[in-house]
Formats: structure tokens, C-alpha cells, sequence
């Protein structure tokens, strides 16, 4: 693999944020032409860009750039977003436009973006004792999600993130809460919840101190069964679990969580097998068991990067090999950048096909693909023939109506459909629930 060289101390790694202030540095060494550098900053200034030394120089093949599927993950491509978007910001920046200006038109691309899908900010957050939870999610029954504002950036930003608001500076648009003796007591009011999943941004951005401030609290909560962590530093930063200064701590963390009777469940986020493939992530990996986590392993299906079902057999047969679970497939949702990695609802379920049949039982612990809606998650279970009829065979793998879950129903197959809202019921009725 040909390095970008320069950017890492390799025996002694630091975390160090590469921002879009190394944009045209970078993409630069990777041959790109004035307009093109130009095109890649105008995406930036709309898509946050930030990575790092380890992802620079360790999972990226300079060699194949811009094909290469890491390269994509991580950095803004030009067409990711419509020409004309691209072209005026472009425009702006060649004329040295202040910053106030470059930031106004880049603002009107992202309101036309779904910066908040699923209803996340109108339908997700709870209130209690009168007040709203602006750091908390209760979309499911058994479910909370919790923002802790420490921990809503990230070691890298993947380009497709359905949670890309979360990093524009828009307060309005920030889910982050710092209260954990409000979640508390919301928990104690809700007995059904029986676990707590830590998101962001990445928890695992926080210093180990900090973490243990919101999740020691909970280990009193007899009610709750396992306690989740979001993850991608496995992929982007798994030094956070082997030489970070304070390594050894969060594993102590996760030895208590476990010691108390409850599940750590780190889920980890891992797009692409080359992201399995470095000595620092098996180790880290061999540390986090260790500790007593469980790691379960999702990603979106993309195109561009992963929609081959080698890569996904290969994926999920490397990660049971290492000791984790494969646990969703997931269609890229309706947000940001969603035409540049979209992929057919009928093609994802062949490619989730197809590298299911080449796994052994042991992997097919995976579930897909699945469209996390306003409604729930939606599992495509194929294509099929009824009353004549060609559909899609789709259920709810999770749902706001817990009744819901399992129940199969029939769509109309439509082989450009690719989002649970282009689907029309295939026979008389509506779907078993209505939101899309």
C-alpha cells in the first residue's frame, strides 16, 4: 500500500484531528487538479470532514485513490452532491467570499438535505416532569438512546453518516444531553427500558473518566440489562483501546459494567474488510473481550464501497473469526449525501443474499437489509410471487408499535425503489403501520 507519508508517529500513535484545513493538502497528493481540490473543499464546506493519522496513513491505498473504498468513506467526493450546489460554493470559494457567505449558501444545501431522518427531532425525544430531554431518544420500547455532549464528534467522519448535523455547528440540530441523573430518573419512570445505548457523534471520543460519569450511574438500575456503546473507533482509532493514555481505564470500565451483572455491548461499525486488517484493530479487539464486551458489528450497505457480496461475506467471516457477532446490514438512509450511495432495495437484498449463502452458520447472526424508518426497522426478506403477483416480502425487525414486530407484508416490487417511502402496499390495505 503506498502511504501518504509524514502524518503519524507510527510507534507511538497520538490522536491528532486531520480537519479541511488539510483538504486540498491531501487530496493534492492524491493528483487532483486545481478544480477538482476546488470541487472536493465546496463539498466540505456542506459535508463535516475530519480524520486522522491512522486512517491517512493505514487504511487507505493512495495508489487506487479516488477509487478506493476507504478513500470514499472518509473523504468528500464532487459529485456527492448536485452540480449546481457544487459549482456555486465552488465559485464563492475561488472568489475569496467571506466566510459568512460561504457558510449562508452551504446552509441551503443542507436544509435540502434531511438533516434529521426518521423523525429523530419531532417523534424521538421524550419529555419528563414537563420538560424535554434533548440528549435523550425513546423510539422503542426496550430502547433509550443517550447523547452525552462530551462525546458528539468522532476520530473520523464517515461521508455517508446519517447523523452528519450532529457536526455543523447548528445547535438546533444537536441532540447532546450532560444530565445523567435526569436519564435516571426517566429510566426509574419507565420500567420497560431494559437497556441504554450510548451514541453520538462516538462515546469512545470521551476520556475514560468522562465516560464513567454517565455510565457508573446505571449499574444501579436493576432494570436495565445490558448497556450499548455506538462505536467506530474500532475502525478509525482502535488505539483508544490498546496505548491512549487512558486504555487502561475504559477497559476497567467495561470489566465493572460486566462484574455488575450486565451486558457491555460494544456495537462497532465496520464498512469495508480492510478496516479488520491492521494489527492495532486485532488487538484492540482481543482487548475489548478481555474486558467481558460483546462486539456486534453493522454497517450500511453502499455503493461505491461495500455493494459486492464478497466484501460482505469476507467481512463477516473475518469478524466471527476474531470473536465478534455480525449483526445488521443496514440500507444507507434518506439523508445527506443518500443519491451518491444508494442502492436498489432489490439489489441490496441479492447482495445481502448471496453473501449470506457464503458464510457459515455462525455469521448468519446478521440481519438485513434493514431500513431504519420513521416507523421502525424494516427488513427486506426478498422477492417474491404471491397471488401473481411479484413483491417484496418485508417485516419489522423493530417497530414504535411493538405489535407490529414480525408480522410479514407485501410491497409492490418496484426494482428502483430504494427507501421504505417509494413502496406502495401490494394488496388492498395499508401497511401494518403507516409512517414511512
Amino acid at each position: 500500500m503506498t502511504v501518504v507519508q509524514g502524518l503519524s508517529d507510527l510507534a507511538a500513535p497520538v490522536f491528532s484531528a486531520i480537519t479541511s484545513n488539510r483538504l486540498a493538502e491531501l487530496v493534492g497528493r492524491a493528483g487532483f487538479t486545481g478544480d477538482q481540490v476546488t470541487a472536493v473543499r465546496a463539498v466540505a464546506e456542506v459535508l463535516p470532514f475530519r480524520t486522522n493519522s491512522y486512517v491517512v496513513d493505514e487504511l487507505i491505498d493512495w495508489s487506487a485513490v479516488p477509487d478506493d473504498p476507504i478513500y470514499r468513506l472518509v473523504f468528500p467526493q464532487e459529485d456527492m452532491l448536485p452540480p449546481a450546489d457544487v459549482a456555486r460554493i465552488a465559485d464563492l470559494l475561488n472568489k475569496g467570499a467571506a466566510p459568512r457567505e460561504v457558510t449562508a449558501a452551504a446552509n441551503e444545501v443542507r436544509r435540502r438535505l434531511n438533516p434529521h431522518p426518521a423523525g429523530q427531532l419531532e417523534l424521538n425525544i421524550p419529555s419528563h416532569a414537563g420538560a424535554q430531554m434533548p440528549g435523550v431518544q425513546h423510539k422503542y420500547r426496550e430502547t433509550v438512546l443517550f447523547f452525552p455532549k462530551q462525546g458528539q464528534t468522532c476520530h473520523s467522519y464517515c461521508t455517508y453518516c446519517f447523523r452528519w448535523a450532529q457536526f455543523i455547528g447548528d445547535a438546533d440540530l444537536k441532540m447532546a444531553s450532560g444530565d445523567i441523573e435526569q436519564l435516571k430518573r426517566y429510566l426509574a419512570d419507565h420500567p420497560e427500558v431494559s437497556n441504554v445505548l450510548f451514541t453520538g457523534g462516538d462515546p469512545m471520543i470521551m476520556r475514560a473518566g468522562v465516560l464513567r460519569r454517565y455510565v457508573e450511574p446505571l449499574l444501579e438500575l436493576d432494570q436495565l440489562d445490558s448497556i450499548r456503546i455506538g462505536t467506530k473507533a474500532l475502525s478509525y482509532w482502535p488505539y483508544k483501546f490498546t496505548t491512549d493514555p487512558d486504555a487502561d481505564d475504559m477497559l476497567r470500565l467495561f470489566e465493572e459494567v460486566s462484574r455488575s451483572g450486565k451486558d457491555l455491548s460494544v456495537m462497532a461499525h465496520f464498512s469495508h474488510p480492510r478496516e479488520l486488517e491492521t494489527p492495532a484493530v486485532e488487538q484492540a479487539v482481543r482487548r475489548l473481550r478481555s474486558a467481558g464486551a460483546s462486539i456486534r458489528t453493522q454497517a450500511p450497505l453502499m455503493r461505491y464501497i461495500n455493494d459486492d457480496p464478497a466484501v460482505w461475506s469476507t467481512m463477516w467471516s473475518k469478524q466471527v473469526s476474531m470473536g465478534m457477532v455480525p449483526y445488521y446490514m443496514f440500507i444507507e438512509r434518506d439523508t445527506g449525501p443518500q443519491e451518491y450511495f444508494k442502492v436498489p432495495l432489490a439489489d441490496a437484498y441479492e447482495i445481502f443474499r448471496r453473501a449470506y449463502r457464503d458464510v457459515s452458520g455462525l455469521c448468519r447472526t446478521v440481519r438485513g437489509p434493514s431500513m431504519s424508518t420513521t416507523s421502525g426497522k424494516v427488513c427486506v426478506d426478498g422477492v417474491v410471487e404471491v397471488a401473481g403477483e411479484k413483491v417484496f416480502a418485508l417485516h419489522y425487525i423493530q417497530c414504535r408499535d411493538a405489535d407490529a414486530v414480525g408480522r410479514p407484508f407485501f410491497a409492490k416490487f418496484d426494482p428502483a425503489a430504494s427507501w421504505f417511502s417509494e413502496l406502495v402496499p401490494a394488496f388492498e390495505g395499508d401497511f401494518p403501520v403507516g409512517i414511512a
